[in-house]
């Protein structure tokens, strides 16, 4: 007979069951072949670009390549492929300097973690992703939220501040799909001697001359102390970067924990990233053809009863039902995907209780009929 659960198991056990019967308990699930994708962050389709692929297939064949990374970057795990990409990524994203990190949750957590010091303070948007908050748990800096996207909130926020001050932001957040207002925000922080650091997540390889980012599309490089450029949305691999002064990456690279105690990058991620820079200057038409499909889909959408798509939204679109709750967004979510589009729900505790969605994510490679078809099944489910 198996052996009498511990109290510990029996309580992770309840708060399982509790999430269960609230509809907010997940689970791990493998995308159906076949489904129209209106879920995934590939936005340009890198991720499956056949020539990405080729790229790829003919630097592995070079006599140095190693398939394993075999330690940190401070150890063994450097290599002459990861400083040229860093090289690369500055030149880029016209900064002095640029450190990867494994991803962007690593990335936002070596940053606050290290820079910002006790007597410090750090305001963040209420709507940041969950690795800024974290990093910022980390870090022995006073934190205050402000309300999204609100800079009179964050002027009184500013009111209670100590030392040198952080503000932090998303270029698009995730959730919402609404950009910050980053020229006001640089506005603000250049006048009153802030530090503006910006997560560049869902806008690196979409925004910009060549996909360089909504920083460099506004020409506020020189305002943001440190952007956090990601690689796992539309650059179709994985890891990311901080970018901005080069005293910023030597110290990151001699403080930070999660750079300096974690397994470097795979050689294959690396080159994966660097034929993918490669790639991203050609891709305006893909870009054009993005931005132009995401004003297609709010005109459908606002034509569906029953759904109120967010404010603001854009390429990522968040659908609210008129009817809230996990159980009904889950429920809607399952008819969409047995039609035939891949669309998830979103419920607590990712967003707030009470704002539970639908999130749609559009792509290069999507098309007008396939937003005809996804607007009628969403009013026949509706």
């Amino acid at each position: 007979m198996p052996a009498p659960a511990s109290p510990l198991l029996t309580r992770l056990a309840q708060q399982l069951e509790q999430r269960a019967a609230d509809g907010t308990r997940r689970q791990l699930t493998v995308t159906t072949p076949g489904r129209v994708d209106f879920s995934s962050n590939d936005y340009l389709g890198l991720a499956r670009s056949g020539a990405l692929h080729t790229a790829l297939q003919q630097a592995v064949q070079e006599p140095e390549w190693l398939a394993g990374s075999t330690g940190s970057r401070l150890l063994t795990g450097n290599s002459a492929a990861a400083g040229a990409l860093e090289t690369r990524l500055a030149t880029f994203h016209r900064a002095e300097s640029a450190l990867l990190f494994n991803s962007g949750y690593t990335a936002n957590l070596g940053f606050f973690g290290a820079v910002p010091r006790r007597g410090d303070t750090i305001l963040y948007d209420s709507a940041s992703h969950a690795s800024v908050k974290d990093g910022i748990r980390s870090s022995f800096a006073t934190a205050y939220s402000f309300r999204h996207n609100d800079l009179s909130d964050l002027e009184k926020r500013l009111q209670r501040a100590t030392g040198e001050v952080f503000v932090a932001v998303e270029a698009l957040y995730s959730m919402d799909g609404d950009q910050a207002p980053l020229q006001e925000l640089a506005a603000f922080c250049t006048a009153r001697g802030l530090h503006l650091v910006v997560d560049e997540a869902h806008t690196n390889g979409i925004y910009g001359p060549n996909g360089e980012g909504l920083v460099v599309e506004l020409g506020l490089e020189e305002q943001v102390l440190a952007r956090i450029v990601t690689f796992g949305k539309a650059l179709g691999s994985q890891g990311a970067a901080v970018v901005g002064p080069a005293v910023l990456r030597e110290f990151l690279l001699n403080t930070s924990r999660p750079f300096m105690f974690t397994t470097a990058l795979a050689p294959l991620s690396i080159l994966t990233l660097t034929a993918a820079y490669d790639l991203l200057p050609r891709l305006h038409a893909e870009r054009q053809q993005l931005f132009h499909l995401s004003g297609q889909l709010s005109a459908r959408l606002a034509a569906v009863p029953g759904l109120r798509v967010g404010p603001g939204s854009h390429v990522i679109h968040p659908l609210f039902l008129a009817e809230p709750g996990p159980q009904r967004v889950r429920a809607v979510a399952s008819a969409v995907q047995q039609a035939g589009f891949d669309l998830r729900p979103i419920v607590a505790p990712t967003v707030p209780s009470g704002t539970e969605r639908l999130r749609l994510i559009l792509h290069s490679y999507n098309t007008e009929a396939e937003l005809d078809a996804l607007a009628q099944g969403l009013s026949q489910v509706g």
